[in-house]
């Protein structure tokens, strides 16, 4: 049994305990049932509730919420439009988001798996200043895709 100051009241029973806990107009709250014997606590419930979802509030406006942004290719695509892609995804990475780079083949395209991978291998190393690969995906359903995730993200 534990007091509202933290200070331990030692072993009573139930009885015992909502007594205590009604001479002081609160709550009794069982913190660990498991325990043995188990662990029960005197406290203002309701503010305890209210500090809680108050923390949750807290931790969830804090939070960095993370988005997977998609740059869809050809494997015979041209250099500028390359690049553009390339500063497009730079730009993403920055904000933090993920980048998920596809390469989609397209009717007899699928002779070309060998020019869409080094497209993919090119723009890994067009962003390998700011980004790593976090995954790299073999032929599926006609594309090749490759995510890239920002060196920050990957410290934290």
């Amino acid at each position: 049994m534990i007091d509202v100051e933290g200070e331990q009241l030692g072993i009573m029973t139930s009885r015992e305990a909502q007594r205590l806990a009604r001479e002081k107009e609160l709550d009794l709250v069982c913190v660990a049932p498991m325990a043995k014997p188990p662990v029960c606590r005197i406290m203002n419930y309701g503010k305890y509730r209210y500090e809680q979802q108050r923390h949750e509030r807290e931790a969830k406006k804090n939070q960095k919420i993370v988005e997977v942004k998609e740059i869809r290719m050809t494997p015979v695509i041209d250099k500028h439009d390359f690049d553009t892609k390339v500063k497009n995804a730079r730009k993403f990475l920055d904000k933090g988001d993920k980048v998920i780079v596809t390469i989609r083949f397209r009717g007899r395209m699928i002779a070309y798996s060998n020019q869409g991978r080094k497209v993919l291998h090119d723009f890994a190393v067009a962003c390998e200043d700011i980004a790593k690969v976090e995954t790299e995906s073999k032929l599926e359903n006609r594309q090749i895709s490759l995510t890239l995730v920002s060196l920050s993200q990957t410290k934290k």
